[in-house]
């Protein structure tokens, strides 16, 4: 029988701890604003360009039907609005109110802060290097979220392995 041995590093976990990690301690942080992460994200990318409902889900990287959910909320407490699109009366456009706006605004503060008290100890060459290593494996390797994928690109994902 032979000997493996075990990675030097579980990748794996420590992505999965800090992404739980920060996920906990940023949505207690935008409660403060009263806005979910995903309602803040979805605001945050609406609040930057005219986008469709389909569009949104893909700059959030939400599926469909998380964000029609997401949607529902934030329109519910006047936070956001559907508008028919300029071409085609049967697409939605979504845009933000002014309470959206300002909730937006109050929630990047509350985010920057959480992002510097994280990150406030690390040298700057070190943060730099660190967002700088995470941001190509998200545009590169890790650009894919499987939950995000259809079938199609399932297989071909499969099939190039």
């Amino acid at each position: 029988m032979s000997t493996v041995s075990a990675p030097e590093v579980d990748i794996a976990m420590l992505l999965n701890q800090a992404s739980y990690a920060l996920g906990v301690r940023m949505g207690a942080a935008l409660a403060e604003v009263g806005v979910t992460v995903r309602e803040y994200c979805a605001l945050w990318k609406a609040s930057e360009a005219d986008l469709t409902q389909r569009e949104l889900a893909d700059a959030a990287w939400m599926d469909k039907s998380t964000v029609v959910t997401t949607l529902d909320a934030l329109t519910a407490r006047g936070l956001a609005e559907r508008r028919p699109a300029p071409g085609d009366r049967r697409v939605k456009v979504v845009g933000v109110t002014a309470a959206g706006h300002d909730a937006v605004a109050r929630a990047h503060r509350v985010v920057q802060d959480l992002y510097d008290e994280l990150l406030g100890d690390v040298r700057d060459r070190d943060r730099a290097a660190f967002l700088r290593v995470l941001t190509e494996l998200v545009d590169g390797p890790l650009a894919a979220p499987f939950h995000l994928e259809g079938p199609a690109q399932r297989r071909k994902r499969t099939a190039a392995a």
